[in-house]
């Protein structure tokens, strides 16, 4: 049978040029009503499964001769590569316009242009892109005449190429689809969560969407199923926080906490630390919202609170299944932290996280909920607050000498021969000058004293300037350090660290 290849640069048959590259696999065109694929021989199952679900649909498979695959590439390649904008002009807008883009257009409707093959390859090439950028967020937000497409990478946003407004129901019905939410529903918020494979990347995206004036706002929060968890060396460490942060991970009882606002690195640093833990000889449970990362010998249950599953059931489930070590996702109310004390008490050592701006102020967070100083003070054996900060591009680091501000900031002396370090910015970095991400920490130990500052209720800034003298590094601190190794700049470190 011979194809018909006049599909070839069609954009809604496109694969990402680096996909194309690696598995050596091209869209030929139309096969009897199926999209036919060039494929090398001995391509495995997963990566055909990868690529049905990718164009949404079954395909035919067809293998090729390697000189026969060269020469496909190279004609693949050289007819473009496919990118948001080139899909955006090859839809045709007026046909998804129905009058009133949001209040007018019926559930059908919606639903019939969704399930339309440009709206399902241009969304998921929104998502590739997105993970091609290593965006955590990507924020879909209607505004009276614009649509705003935002990635959030590294902790900050930045625009994309919007879709139209008349687009956008359509684009947002899509991925409630996806997402399996009641797309008929317009007028609630919604949460769900989408699993999917795109180019061999196992990829969890939880999906929330908001009514606003203009219609419903949309996040997908990615989470990449298959990078790998960091040792503690690669979160950012200091050696010394790190050996105090080692000795407090021996203890067979007790709770310790991870502070920080939301995407701060805690999950990842809870991780790591259960991963470290991890063996034949200790049983780990844990109870989630949601299971961000799965890791083999460690039991992970999820909050469901649509069924009454809440931290506070899941911890007492957990307690009659015999473990030696438990993860709380997060202290959220007092019910879940009288029973996380109750499990450290009973010999249990407890991880769990809180959302407060430093670790003397968890202390004061503890007591607010209504726990007793006496037991915060007995149970909790080291608080660990934390930011992520932006590496320095490497492609495009470069050395300078700091101004007095800059230098005055880490008290230096003005006549000071140090040098500082940013980036220039490259298209590595997409001229932002910085790439990646590490952590900065602010590890405080519950010495004696500091337990007898807990029971007298003494006030955070007391029990901090304690911990300080005790030989405790602030988190801005911390952040000097790296500026003065060249790892980050001074302007992340303030930004990141301000209270």
């Amino acid at each position: 049978m011979i194809v018909e290849r006049t599909s070839l640069t069609d954009e809604s048959y496109r694969l990402p040029r680096d996909y194309v590259q690696k598995h050596r696999v091209i869209p030929l065109g139309i096969d009897e009503g199926r999209l036919a694929i060039a494929i090398p021989d001995g391509l495995s199952l997963e990566i055909r499964r990868d690529l049905e679900i990718f164009f949404n649909q079954p395909l035919t498979f067809r293998i090729h001769q390697v000189s026969e695959l060269d020469n496909l590439i190279q004609e693949y390649l050289e007819s473009g590569g496919e990118t948001i904008e080139g899909m955006l002009k090859n839809i045709d807008s007026d046909e998804y316009s129905t009058g009133d883009i949001y209040f007018s257009q019926s559930v059908e409707n919606l639903e019939d242009m969704a399930l339309e093959a440009p709206i399902i390859r241009l969304v998921n090439l929104v998502i590739s892109e997105a993970l091609k950028q290593r965006a955590s967020d990507i924020h879909l937000e209607p505004f009276e005449d614009q649509v705003k497409l935002r990635y959030r990478v590294d902790g900050i946003l930045y625009e994309q190429t919007p879709p139209s407004k008349t687009l956008f129901p359509a684009i947002i019905t899509r991925i409630k689809i996806m997402a399996n939410l009641n797309i008929a529903e317009r007028r609630l918020p919604q949460d769900g969560r989408i699993r999917i494979k795109i180019a061999n990347r196992e990829v969890d995206i939880r999906v929330s969407t908001i009514p606003t004036i203009y219609g419903e706002s949309l996040v997908m929060r990615l989470l990449d199923q298959s990078s790998s968890l960091l040792d503690f060396g690669e979160l950012g460490f200091e050696p010394d926080t790190l050996e105090l942060f080692r000795k407090n991970l021996q203890f067979i009882n007790g709770i310790i906490l991870v502070t920080g606002p939301t995407g701060s690195g805690k999950s990842t640093t809870l991780y790591s630390s259960l991963n470290l833990m991890n063996g034949p000889d200790k049983k780990i449970l844990t109870v989630e919202d949601p299971v961000e990362y799965h890791i083999t010998g460690i039991n992970q249950m999820q909050v469901n609170d649509k069924i009454g599953f809440t931290f506070a059931t899941g911890l007492r489930s957990i307690l009659r299944q015999d473990p030696d070590i438990i993860m709380v996702g997060e202290m959220r109310d007092l019910e879940t932290a009288q029973m996380g004390i109750q499990a450290a008490l009973t010999g249990h050592l407890v991880f769990s996280t809180l959302h407060t701006n430093d670790s003397a102020s968890t202390i004061a967070r503890l007591l607010d909920m209504g726990v007793d100083d006496y037991l915060v003070a007995s149970t909790v054996r080291c608080i660990l607050a934390q930011r992520l900060v932006r590496r320095i591009c490497p492609n495009c680091k470069e050395e300078y000498h700091p101004g007095p501000s800059e230098l005055n900031a880490l008290d230096l002396p003005i006549d000071s021969q140090v040098s500082f370090y940013h980036g220039r910015g490259c298209e590595e970095c997409n001229y932002s000058g910085y790439r990646g991400r590490i952590g900065i920490f602010e590890l405080m130990n519950i010495t004696p004293e500091i337990e007898e500052m807990i029971t007298s209720r003494r006030n955070s800034s007391e029990i901090k300037k304690l911990a300080c003298t005790h030989g405790m590094v602030t988190l801005r601190e911390y952040g000097f350090k790296k500026v003065l190794n060249g790892v980050t700049t001074l302007d992340e470190v303030i930004r990141v660290t301000q209270v």
